[in-house]
């Protein structure tokens, strides 16, 4: 049998091929919110937004990605001009900010500031925290991501996104220390899959922190480029995260949390990569068309060409 076809290509830095990957992560009403933003149309995402209520991961989820839209500040403002001190248009405004700041087309601390003005208007929301924490996972200190963190788990202690993105930042500690399975990522992760609720998405963290240590690793040489030939996914201590996670989403399956296919795709990355391809086709089956570009680009792979290799290797063997 012929070996398995390379899981990525090495890409220029900056370097994209294929169509863009889409935050919406497959929630249709957010999709069509977004279209309507687009257009001007402001009042779909107030209804949008009110609808959430107190659904922090799907708030946060839906603010970030409407924020994302190159009109969405202009339309924010619009809307504020409307309804002034709107806690939701603050929100939206803050998360626009948040994104034209990492776009360096805002300075970083104009979107500070609308960070804590929405924050001040809703103080038991965990969102403009989250998207405080969004900048500092890229332009802040290691400092300002733990006090972060600690303000957003403060609100809502299960947050998915603030939990992944506190995963990346620690998994980049100690770069030298190689395959240590001590790793302070490894601790978090395992310690905040125990703390969560038995169905919460956060039992498949370990596996993200797994797959953020080797993004670290092979950047800085130690692993190999090519996760499929590194041995990093199939070590015994690997096989047993890969394991728990993928028995817990056969039992829970959370198709309802607004992340799943974040979770599908680091899933599904793993069992390929460890060698269990049938494992890999069924949540291949589930994560459809809505690929992520982490893990499938670690450490510096097109993130299309590896998730569509993956996919072809896997469905071919079942």
């Amino acid at each position: 049998m012929p070996p398995p076809p390379p899981l990525g290509r090495a890409r220029r830095r900056g370097a994209r091929t294929g169509p863009a990957f889409d935050p919406a992560l497959g929630d249709l009403e957010l999709i069509a919110t977004r279209t309507k933003l687009a257009q001007g149309r402001w009042t779909a995402a107030r209804s949008l937004l009110a609808a959430t209520r107190d659904d922090w991961d799907r708030r946060g989820h839906r603010l970030l990605a409407l924020g994302d839209a190159p009109s969405a500040a202009a339309w924010a403002r619009e809307w504020l001009l409307a309804e002034p001190g709107s806690p939701d248009a603050t929100a939206l405004l803050a998360s626009a900010s948040v994104s034209a700041a990492l776009r360096r087309t805002e300075h970083p601390d104009q979107a500070r500031t609308a960070c804590l003005t929405a924050a001040g208007l809703a103080p038991e929301d965990p969102s403009p925290w989250l998207a405080l924490l969004v900048l500092a996972r890229s332009l802040g200190t290691e400092g300002e991501v733990v006090r972060l963190f600690d303000e957003v788990r403060a609100r809502y202690p299960e947050h998915h996104h603030a939990h992944h993105l506190m995963a990346a930042r620690l998994a980049e500690r100690h770069p030298d220390a190689g395959q240590d399975p001590l790793h302070e990522v490894y601790d978090f992760a395992s310690w905040a899959a125990e703390q969560a609720p038995a169905d919460s998405p956060l039992a498949i963290l370990p596996v993200v922190a797994h797959a953020e240590r080797y993004r670290v690793l092979a950047a800085s040489g130690s692993e190999s480029a090519d996760p499929l030939t590194s041995g990093h996914w199939t070590g015994r201590r690997a096989r047993q995260v890969m394991k728990a996670a993928f028995d817990w989403w056969l039992e829970w399956e959370r198709e309802d949390h607004p992340r799943n296919r974040v979770d599908l795709n680091f899933l599904a990355h793993a069992k390929f990569c460890e060698g269990r391809p049938a494992e890999a086709a069924a949540l291949f089956h589930r994560i459809g068309s809505h690929a992520t570009p982490a893990p499938w680009s670690y450490p510096d792979q097109d993130p299309h060409h590896a998730f569509q290799a993956a996919r072809r290797a896997a469905l071919g063997t079942v």
